[in-house]
């Protein structure tokens, strides 16, 4: 039996994505779905409402050409349910000539001085998305079809920013409700359609497990107000739910259905690792220990394409408790080098680790393997080496990962070991 089962069931996972294109929901709301995000569609008296606006230029340009086979009313609002650029970035072209564009304040706002951490916000979002890699090598990005990159962006900024729980709006004849969400953002927003039930929830569900901590880094995603932005779903019970990733899901109880077990899979992290970090676990003891239910593991809406549960967990540690694991040791620090270079002293020299590096390798343990490399690199010893051998391990690594995010992480980094 072949070792990659992660690998396979991320190229089986393609075909949970909906393909490019336009869908009828109710009689006045469509569904645009594209490469990486979508857009929702609602026909009013005499314009049209847009619920975010694609990834950018080339999908937006793509979407507005299924809305002109719809309707020839123009666009003229444009409502995010949060403003991160996978939802903003074909604004330019769908909803050129908005006169209104909304979102929710943040609960959070963003921190101070983030402008500082963009040159390796970037660089680690683009290994996180696998920006670079061939279709072959990325596969698909977890949430989404393969992308060689996010294309040019078109994004328009928000002119109205609404605060609070709930605001409801009249559009040009359209009932709209906007409930703040907090989860994947801090201004997550779900649009609620009451007369048509159908529920915009952005990121907050998609078909997987949810990216509570993502590898690229950003502010703390809270997990357990996640929880309670699955329960307003849960009570207002749509009729459509339209996710700002991955397929709709229609009919009230296989809603109801999906988004409890999503719920209580989240839940079922935030609470098992809190109990855990108050017995005096460490992270590392934690991610150990605490995994998903029987009942829930195997559920497909729950698989960790997207996000992961051992992150969620090191996020959740981190985010109550912060950096300090209660060790004392901790307290104090030793120079990155010097500990390398004890380490190599300890046993018995750099070419015995080389050694213990290529068995661990021969015998498929890559973990092992890429952590004595790490050992090598970090007291500079054998460097090309020890690079050589780590960029084989993380390819191994990458293949056994079902996680799109780890996936690309490991192959982004082994091509610049090669180099």
């Amino acid at each position: 039996m072949t070792r990659f089962t992660g690998e396979q069931q991320l190229v089986a996972h393609n075909g949970d994505f909906p393909a490019p294109g336009i869908k009828r929901i109710t009689e006045k709301v469509y569904f645009l779905t594209g490469i990486g995000s979508n857009a929702t569609l609602v026909e009013g008296e005499d314009s049209c409402l847009l619920i975010d606006a694609m990834i950018n230029e080339q999908d937006g340009r793509a979407a507005l050409g299924e809305v002109r086979k719809v309707t020839k009313k123009p666009i003229e609002t444009l409502i995010y349910t949060h403003t991160h650029p996978d939802h903003m970035s074909g604004a330019g072209i769908l909803a050129a000539n908005a006169k209104e564009i909304i979102a929710r304040r943040p609960t959070v706002p963003t921190y101070g001085k983030s402008e500082l951490i963009n040159e390796v916000g970037t660089a680690r979002g683009a290994k996180q998305w696998g920006f670079g890699l061939t279709p072959e090598e990325s596969i698909n990005i977890g949430a989404g079809a393969f992308m060689p990159s996010f294309g040019q962006a078109a994004i328009l900024r928000p002119t109205r920013l609404v605060a609070g729980e709930r605001s409801k709006l009249n559009i040009d004849g359209i009932a709209v409700e906007l409930i703040a969400a907090d989860g994947e953002t801090d201004d997550q927003t779900f649009v609620w359609l009451p007369e048509e039930r159908v529920l915009c929830s952005g990121d907050d569900y998609y078909h997987s497990f949810p990216n509570v901590s993502p590898v690229r880094g950003g502010q703390y995603r809270n997990a357990a107000a996640w929880v309670e932005s699955l329960n307003t779903i849960l009570r207002l019970a749509p009729d459509h739910l339209l996710p700002g990733h991955t397929e709709a899901v229609s009919g009230r109880q296989a809603i109801q259905d999906l988004i409890t077990t999503y719920r209580d899979g989240v839940q079922y992290i935030v609470e098992e690792t809190l109990k855990g970090m108050n017995q005096g676990l460490t992270p590392e003891q934690l991610v150990e220990r605490v995994q998903l239910p029987a009942q829930l593991k195997d559920l497909p809406q729950l698989q960790e394409y997207y996000g992961k549960v051992s992150w969620t967990i090191r996020s959740i540690f981190s985010g109550y408790l912060g950096w300090f694991d209660g060790n004392p040791t901790r307290l104090g620090f030793m120079p990155v080098k010097a500990r390398a270079e004890k380490q190599l002293a300890l046993a018995g020299g750099a070419a015995r680790v080389l050694t213990a590096a290529e068995k661990a390798l021969a015998d498929e343990d890559e973990q092992w393997a890429a952590e004595l490399c790490d050992i090598l690199l970090d007291a500079e010893k054998l460097v090309p080496q020890a690079k050589d051998l780590k960029a084989k391990a993380l390819s191994v690594l990458a293949r056994l990962d079902v996680n799109a995010c780890a996936r690309h992480y490991y192959l982004c980094c082994a091509k610049e070991l090669e180099k």
